[in-house]
């Protein structure tokens, strides 16, 4: 694989697309916050984008913000029914889902929240019509009728809603008409995929609007389980949203919406990274002869394939042939509804907007989570295990002109109350036991009496007369009887752990805000804002847990980790046997040492941000601005047990659960960003250029290093680390081994500064050379890089040395560059007021990293994605039947690529399986595919 440097000049050079759109044109319309439905531009021609980011309506041209947005027809046109398929339209958008649809994530200019973790919020959250969903993976529902979708690019740190720190995606639906009509369509596509949507809308009386839209979808899944017979990432899926339009009068204006979503689905599968996706696997799918690790071979594989996971499995390509353990199921439901309300007052001098919602949101997900056909750890269906979000908002804008126009004021408020549980049932498999001893065994110096076959993973007999066991005691010197305890106990770990986890997170957030516009003269505006944020947050968890083996085993062997270290001995083989009985046994903290045990605890922050912009407009046409923003995202609580300490010593030996809860916390994340922009607009033609950078501290990372999830806040240190953040304690053969690596890489206090920078530049262009013709484009180039020297929190203190990789190095999911193109043409076809309908859209994207400590295992290397419509209509578009295919190609990828759950072979003491090229030793690793081809045929009517 080529570094992404060298593959994004190569995207440049190579591509005639990528040349066309940096020399030639293209990109999306855009649009803002409220936009009147009316002033949406119809892609068939050149009429003036109208928006309101600054919370006025303005030009498009006249606005110093970056903003992409794609109109109804575009929408329509790519096939976007979530914000998934915005990607194809918005080159600085990555939207990706990962373990459960509730998962997705959103990333603007490579800046985005990993969204494994619930108890983090969204660098990039999702409004829809104004009301702020709590997080982005809520926008993978089906939308209905939507009018447009915005895309804001930056910090929003001023205008209502809640904070961002790298951008937000705002979702309009179509408001109710006092004209009837209506709306139909239904679609069929490959994977049985069926669609039925409509609208119906009109006035009830003079005064009174009304709009009903629902949406139906049911397809098949795209992956298959050959061991349960049953397809995987299905779609199953129904959507109604009512409307009331309320206008008594012209100053006076109230939209009443409530919507419901209901999805019966199974999802997310995985399959094996093997050689043929990934080269640097090397080795690393290569099963062991015997249970003894080679140089060249992996005994974690010869031990899954001896407790029943097909080997081909592990070279499958991008096949979409699934491992999942008879009788475990990836069965979920998700409910989320609400209701919100929008009042629009004229006072004369003033204008006042409220806006008022309350949502719910529940989803509950079960799934084989060790992702193979061996039964390591798994959620069962339960309609009591599930993520939860009760939300409350309430926001509100009063606006208004001054000094005869000189100055366009505006000040708001907003207030948050969000109420999250987290219902975990998370267990151990029923062959657990037998595969964390064989693991055990296998990867140590008792790996010749390795048999999967027998108690304990142990052979019968180490020699003639002598049983397996026996030998393991005698090795293991006076430890040796409990050790052999301890591993018969281990072997017998079976479907154990969490009954039902409860955590709760109660959030209250208020803030006040004002942003005005200064009018120094015709031509140059001063825009100034700021907001002042109060977060609380109240967190306590309650666990229930039957996990008695992990006590068991902590009483058995605890005693020998305190042997000497002194090698070739069997009391320094006894403590390190007793070191990886304990972790197997205790994985993530499960132990019923934490039965029926309560911890709590809160926070409290404040923060000021804002903007401040200078635009200036040497001609009608031309507008230039620079910008400074302050943008902030609150911290929290990481919902994970796992994270309050190792899961060796008990809790009781560290002084309780409690005494651990400070572990969980989080602190904000805060960017600086800078830009300088341009817009030229005269009639059919635009371009817009946007120079950027932005600098973030304690940036939240959230990471899966295959037991655990990490969550740190990344920041930089002014000072040399001399490679204190780089080195690592685990591979002795390696270039960076350090045995002190646990206590090298700290920062003075005082050289604590950001510790990730994004910067480049955003070219967007669109033209309509005639009325049925339009073109658009995007082309971004983002350099999202970690500073050369980090460390894990604000104050200075070591970085994780699984997050060695990262000092240097662009972000995960960040490619340097990304191309969109777009051609629609509607020609008319003779003279009877029928038109035809040809469409295609690209994305092109340089190579990343899908994994957020940058394992050169979850690399991914550069491609294009293309969808394509072609279609004929009737006059004024009253019926239509249109041919659609989406990744027409039939491109495969990796959304994101993660370390295999428990599934790490021995650790190498030489350079096998060591850094650079195995900086996870012989951990092996598993992938997200992406949606394959799909296609089909779409009939539209309407009246």
């Amino acid at each position: 694989m080529k570094s992404s440097s060298l593959r994004a000049a190569h995207f440049l050079r190579s591509s005639a697309l990528g040349v066309s759109i940096a020399m030639a044109a293209i990109a999306a319309p855009a649009y803002a916050q409220d936009a009147p439905a009316d002033t949406a531009a119809d892609d068939s021609d050149d009429t003036p984008i109208i928006v309101t980011a600054q919370g006025r309506s303005q030009l498009l041209s006249d606005v110093p913000v970056a903003i992409s947005a794609v109109s109804a027809e575009t929408l329509q046109n790519s096939g976007a029914n979530d914000i998934r398929q915005l990607n194809q339209v918005a080159p600085s958008l990555l939207v990706s889902s990962t373990g459960s649809e509730a998962n997705g994530s959103a990333r603007i200019r490579g800046i985005g929240t990993v969204g494994d973790n619930p108890g983090l919020e969204s660098s990039v959250p999702v409004f829809i019509d104004g009301v702020y969903r709590s997080r982005s993976g809520i926008g993978l529902n089906e939308l209905g009728e939507i009018d447009r979708i915005e895309v804001q690019r930056g910090p929003q740190g001023t205008l209502g809603g809640r904070n961002s720190s790298a951008g937000l995606i705002s979702i309009y639906s179509k408001k109710p008409d006092f004209q009837f009509g209506a709306t139909g369509e239904v679609t069929y596509g490959n994977y049985d995929y069926w669609r039925l949507g409509g609208s119906v809308t009109g006035p009830i009386g003079d005064t009174l609007a009304a709009r009903l839209d629902g949406v139906w979808v049911k397809r098949d899944g795209f992956y298959n389980d050959v061991n349960n017979d049953r397809d995987v990432n299905n779609r199953d899926r129904y959507f109604l949203r009512g409307q009331l339009l309320f206008e008594p009068t012209d100053a006076l204006s109230v939209r009443l919406i409530a919507d419901y979503t209901y999805r019966d689905e199974e999802c997310c599968a995985a399959t094996y990274v093997g050689p043929t996706v990934n080269p640097y696997i090397g080795n690393l799918n290569t099963p062991s002869p015997t249970g003894t690790p080679t140089p060249t071979t992996n005994n974690i594989i010869r031990v899954l394939t001896d407790l029943g996971q097909p080997l081909s499995a592990f070279n499958q390509g991008y096949s979409r042939d699934i491992s999942v353990t008879p009788g475990r199921s990836f069965a979920g439901k998700t409910k989320d509804y609400g209701f919100s309300g929008q009042i629009d007052y004229d006072f004369g001098g003033a204008t006042l907007t409220s806006i008022t919602a309350y949502r719910e949101y529940r989803s509950s997900q079960a799934g084989d989570v060790d992702y193979g056909a061996v039964d390591i750890l798994y959620r069962a269906p339960d309609a009591d295990a599930y993520r939860q979000f009760h939300t409350f908002t309430q926001e509100l804008r009063l606006q208004g002109e001054a000094f005869d126009g000189k100055l366009d004021w505006l000040v708001g408020g907003f207030y948050a109350d969000e109420k999250l549980r987290v219902r975990d049932n998370l267990r151990f498999g029923e062959d657990y036991g037998r595969f964390a001893a064989c693991r055990l065994i296998s990867g140590t110096p008792l790996s010749g009496l390795y048999s999967p076959t027998s108690p304990a993973c142990v052979a019968p007999f180490a020699a003639p007369g002598v049983p397996g066991l026996a030998a393991i005691a005698a090795a293991n010197g006076a430890s040796g009887p409990d050790i052999v305890a301890a591993l018969t106990a281990l072997d017998g770990l079976s479907d154990l752990g969490s009954i039902n986890d409860v955590y709760r997170q109660n959030g209250k957030n208020w803030a006040l805000f004002t942003h005005n516009i200064f009018h120094i003269t015709d031509k140059l505006d001063f825009t100034f804002g700021v907001r002042y944020t109060n977060d609380k947050k109240k967190f306590s968890a309650t666990f229930t847990n039957d996990n008695t083996v992990c006590t068991t085993v902590q009483g058995l062997v605890l005693d020998d980790l305190t042997q000497p270290e002194i090698p070739g001995t069997a009391d320094n083989l006894a403590r390190a046997v007793a070191g990886g009985l304990i972790g197997l046994a205790c994985q993530g903290n499960s132990t019923a040492e934490l039965n029926n045990v309560s911890i709590r605890d809160k926070r409290s922050e404040d923060e000021w941000t804002g903007t401040a912009i200078l635009s200036y407009k040497p001609v009608d046409d031309l507008m230039v601005y620079a910008s400074y923003s302050r943008g902030y995202k609150a911290g929290g609580f990481n919902l994970d047990r796992s994270a309050l300490k190792s899961p060796i010593l008990p809790f009781g030996a560290v002084g309780g659960a409690q005494a651990l809860v400070g572990n969980l916390q989080f602190d904000p994340e805060k960017v600086d960003s800078y830009e300088i922009g341009a817009k030229y607009a005269t009639g059919p033609f635009s371009l817009g250029l946007t120079l950027f950078r932005s600098d973030f501290s304690s940036f939240q990372l959230n990471t899966f290093n295959g037991t655990v999830f990490l969550v740190q806040n990344v920041n930089g240190c002014d000072s040399d680390l001399n490679g204190g953040d780089r080195d690592q304690s685990k591979f002795a053969g390696a270039p960076n081994y350090n045995a002190a690596a646990a206590t090298t890489g700290a920062c003075p206090t005082d050289d604590v500064s950001h510790g990730v920078r994004s910067e480049g530049f955003e070219l967007e262009a669109s033209l309509v050379p005639a009325r049925n013709f339009r073109m658009t484009a995007g082309l971004t180039y983002a350099k999202t890089k970690y500073r050369d020297q980090l460390v894990g929190n604000n104050s200075g203190a070591p970085l994780d040395q699984a997050l060695r990789l990262l000092p240097g190095n662009n972000l995960s999911n960040a490619p340097e560059l990304v191309a969109t193109g777009s051609v629609a043409w509607t020609p008319d076809i003779g003279s009877s007021g029928l038109s035809g309908l040809v469409y295609l859209d690209g994305r092109m994207t340089s190579d990343y990293n899908t994994g957020s400590d940058l394992f050169p295992q979850k690399a991914q290397d550069g491609y294009a994605i293309f969808n394509a419509r072609i279609g004929i209509r009737g006059p004024d578009e009253k019926w239509g039947i249109e041919f659609w295919g989406q990744n027409i190609f039939n491109k495969q990828y990796a959304q994101v690529a993660f370390n295999s759950p428990f599934q790490e072979g021995a650790t190498s003491s030489g350079t096998a399986f060591a850094d650079p090229q195995y900086p996870g030793g012989r951990q092996i690793f598993s992938q997200f595919l992406a949606e394959p081809r799909t296609y089909g045929v779409t009939l539209r009517g309407k009246f």
